[in-house]
């Protein structure tokens, strides 16, 4: 891949990494609100036990919802560093090229569209 369309991919990757870092702030600090670590007050308190598994139902949704956000500043961490080392736009299984349709919908991955088959085909097996 030429060093201009790395540049491109890197400005992609490095603005997906800003607003995934901005989301995981705001759903933490969400998720610390909700645990009553923030102040406490007792009309924020759930009296019923309804609103009490609602409150824990949301608190494990964000808590799931941040833990894939950081899986995803992980992968764009690496295609920061296969830009950097010239790799990037390789699939590190085959070491073909990743088609330029799939680096634009997802500017992190690793593998090409065939390996990525294969590797989801073997997880589901």
């Amino acid at each position: 891949m030429k060093k201009v369309e790395m540049k491109v991919y890197k400005e992609r990757l490095l603005d997906l990494r800003n607003r995934l870092r901005g989301d995981v702030t705001s759903m933490a600090d969400a998720a610390l609100r909700k645990s009553g670590t923030e102040g406490t007050e007792a009309s924020s308190m759930p009296i019923h036990m309804a609103e009490l598994g609602s409150d824990n139902y949301e608190q494990e949704f964000t808590l799931s919802l941040l833990a894939t956000e950081e899986d995803t500043l992980g992968k764009i961490e690496s295609a920061l560093e296969r830009i950097e080392n010239g790799i990037y736009g390789k699939c590190l299984e085959c070491e073909g090229p990743i088609p330029k349709t799939r680096l634009n919908a997802i500017p992190h991955a690793h593998l090409c569209v065939k390996c990525a088959s294969t590797h989801d085909h073997e997880l589901a097996g």
